[in-house]
């Protein structure tokens, strides 16, 4: 059956009070709203397009691209019937997945036009480099305030078949001190959803955390690593995987999540320590300190570094930072405890 979001106010004398749903007509916002802020989704996307027109007449609501390089359809429901909501993400689905590297360089760059090529786009918002094989695969994601029991079942039909689809609900609350809210939830959990096997890939695939924690752990380095994760987690709240690296995302002015520290699992071991890399400028904003105080909070072990493929960016000082080495508990703490106020 559908997805029901409710959602309950602390009050002051302790007991709950339920907050009403609203209907404002939110699909009509939401396009807008998933523009500006793909993470209402996951942190794990970045926007490439807007009412991108496909060669078969049809026009995507938002094109997407997640930390692998796959491309992901975001189509909202708009009132449409669970046939035609249905068969417009598949008929979509289907000239996505002969995109060529090529092809999806050009829709990208048409929309980030002169804020960011694609490679360094992608590069702010995942810490890594952009793969040299795009859309391997891809998945489809309908977005809708409320969402009917035909098309639910419609969609984990098409899901068990082994196509990545999947339905994000997104509600609209008002409190009684006037402050809106919104939630949203998966019909599938996306860890499901997008779970996959991929044979011969030419790709290096992101890390999972777990996968991680065993490297950290392999290199003597696992007590290091989750007393820092476990500081920074509050911090943080917008983490990702790379292929080599777990990023820790922030919001810097009025743009999205971007890259600010990265700890690298495979450049770690005993002897040096917990390999750390961190955008200094953007640390500093993001935290509301100054640079020097940044430098004053790593660790002993460190050196000036800078994105290699940003050396020419006008943005140069975004992109220039620090590496270096995490080798006890007190460097650890010192470093959190300065970032976390």
């Amino acid at each position: 059956m559908p997805t029901a979001i409710k959602i309950w106010e602390v009050t002051a004398n302790g007991s709950l009070s339920a907050i009403p749903n609203t209907r404002i007509n939110l699909e009509e916002q939401l396009e807008t709203w998933l523009e500006q802020d793909i993470s209402i989704i996951s942190s794990d996307y970045m926007v490439i397009g807007r009412q991108v027109s496909t060669d078969f007449g049809g026009v995507i609501d938002l094109l997407c691209l997640d930390s692998s390089g796959d491309i992901v359809v975001v189509e909202l429901k708009r009132g449409k019937t669970p046939r035609e909501v249905t068969a417009q993400a598949l008929d979509y689905a289907s000239w996505v997945t002969d995109l060529s590297h090529q092809r999806i360089t050009e829709i990208a760059n048409d929309y980030l036009r002169e804020r960011k090529p694609l490679e360094t786009a992608f590069q702010v918002t995942f810490g890594d480099e952009l793969p040299e094989t795009l859309n391997e695969g891809h998945s489809i994601l309908i977005v809708a305030e409320s969402m009917d029991s035909s098309t639910e079942r419609i969609v984990k039909y098409l899901s068990a078949q082994g196509i990545r689809i999947n339905v994000l609900t997104v509600q609209h609350y008002s409190g009684e001190d006037g402050k809106e809210l919104v939630a949203q939830t998966f019909m599938i959990e996306p860890s499901e959803a997008t779970e996959k096997v991929r044979t011969g890939s030419k790709r290096r695939q992101s890390l999972t955390r777990e996968q991680i924690r065993v490297i950290c752990d392999g290199k003597g380095m696992a007590e290091l690593y989750d007393d820092l994760v476990d500081r920074l987690d509050s911090v943080f709240p917008s983490k990702a995987t790379t292929a080599s690296s777990l990023a820790f995302r922030g919001k810097i002015g009025n743009g999205g999540a971007r890259v600010i520290l990265s700890l690298l699992p495979f450049d770690s071991d005993a002897n040096h320590g917990l390999k750390f890399q961190v955008y200094t400028k953007r640390l500093a904003e993001y935290i509301g300190i100054s640079t020097e105080r940044v430098e004053s909070l790593l660790p002993a072990s460190h050196e000036t570094w800078t994105y290699w493929a940003a050396v020419n960016d006008p943005d140069i000082d975004l992109w220039i930072g620090f590496q270096g080495f995490f080798k006890t508990g007190e460097e650890v703490a010192k470093f959190a405890d300065g970032i976390s106020g």
